[in-house]
């Protein structure tokens, strides 16, 4: 690696300084090329209950060696999970290379405002300079990571021999609009909550029960919209941008707005068949997790534009996590073209 950059996967650990912070380790993984004086890339991190990440830009100067990074949100230190509190935090840390190791050490500071409660995170990590081998923190703690990592609540799991069994398009959209209408429901009815650092205030909000009337209605007019998106989503140009051959049982796809937020807003199909919608993009990820089927071995993911932002076209990059690999893809839809891209399990 030459001294003047810092393109490359970073994998390492941040630790709270303040005392008595015991078990409150965050795995880091920083992923990021770098042209001039300018980065971009991935930020994410594992904390207790799951997995976080964020598409990041910043600035490295090669005489100082500094690399920084503005605005990154990171859970509270004393988060039960990582759905709690946030802190807003900036990023900073110092290069050095040589023949044998490359590490960036330095900490996530928080805004002057939230100094006193979210303290600093001390982080270290080294480069992977060779994929092969698996000896940075994240990777060599993996089967650790699995025994106690799950996706959090609003994130989505989906089994694609589910959506590929052969059946009736209305069987699949009755049960995908149950699924996606008892969500949509618990979303907007749910506990209320106002976090903060200082202390929480809740409403409790009561749930409608399934067999309500007013669930019943709110299921039918989901099923009607889900079949309206179908229709548009088959009226439209499908390019198949990549082929991604899959080797592990599951993989994560994430979702970020890889521009300017600009409003973009898209549905996601699954073999045709929609499984997240209206959701916007932003720097934050928007993650799924599929488990591959070893029956049918293609599995096409489409991204489908709702709108076109402010800046158009829609655009999205795409981030399959393979195991150890990553494969990043650049999408782009329009209102007469989505953009898929076909993920192809290795035979064994």
């Amino acid at each position: 690696m030459k001294a003047q950059t810092v393109t490359g996967s970073w994998y390492g650990l941040a630790e709270a300084s303040a005392k008595g912070t015991n078990n409150n380790n965050y795995l880091t993984e920083l992923v990021i090329k770098q042209k001039g004086n300018d980065i971009e890339g991935i930020f994410g991190y594992y904390f207790r209950s799951g997995y976080q990440s964020y598409f990041i830009r910043g600035k490295f100067n090669p005489k100082t060696r500094l690399l920084t990074i503005k605005n990154l949100p990171v859970a509270f230190y004393k988060n039960r999970d990582i759905d709690g509190i946030e802190c807003p935090m900036d990023f900073s840390a110092t290069l050095f290379a040589s023949k044998q190791k490359s590490t960036l050490n330095g900490s996530f500071k928080s805004h002057e405002k939230y100094k006193y409660t979210c303290p600093e995170l001390i982080f270290n990590s080294s480069l992977d300079i060779d994929e092969k081998n698996q000896d940075s923190v994240i990777k060599s703690n993996t089967l650790n990571i699995k025994k106690y990592w799950k996706p959090r609540e609003e994130e989505l799991v989906i089994n694609t021999k589910d959506i590929s069994t052969p059946g009736a398009m209305a069987e699949r959209m009755t049960s995908a609009a149950i699924k996606d209408s008892i969500a949509e429901i618990k979303k907007t009815t749910t506990i209320a909550s106002t976090d903060s650092v200082a202390g929480n205030n809740k409403t409790a909000i009561a749930i409608p029960a399934p067999d309500s009337t007013a669930f019943k209605l709110a299921e039918a007019e989901r099923k009607k919209e889900l079949e309206k998106l179908v229709v548009s989503f088959e009226q439209r140009k499908n390019i198949v941008s990549s082929v991604v051959e899959i080797e592990s049982d599951s993989v994560r796809v994430s979702f970020y707005d890889n521009g300017d937020i600009d409003g973009d807003s898209i549905t996601v199909f699954i073999n045709k068949v929609p499984v997240l919608t209206h959701q916007p993009l932003s720097e934050r990820a928007l993650n799924m997790y599929l488990a591959m089927d070893s029956v049918h071995l293609n599995t096409e993911i489409s991204m489908f534009a709702e709108n076109l932002g402010k800046y158009p076209p829609n655009t999205a990059l795409m981030i399959i996590t393979d195991g150890s690999k990553r494969k990043e893809i650049f999408l782009s839809s329009s209102l007469t073209q989505n953009s898929s891209v076909v993920l192809k399990k290795k035979k064994r």
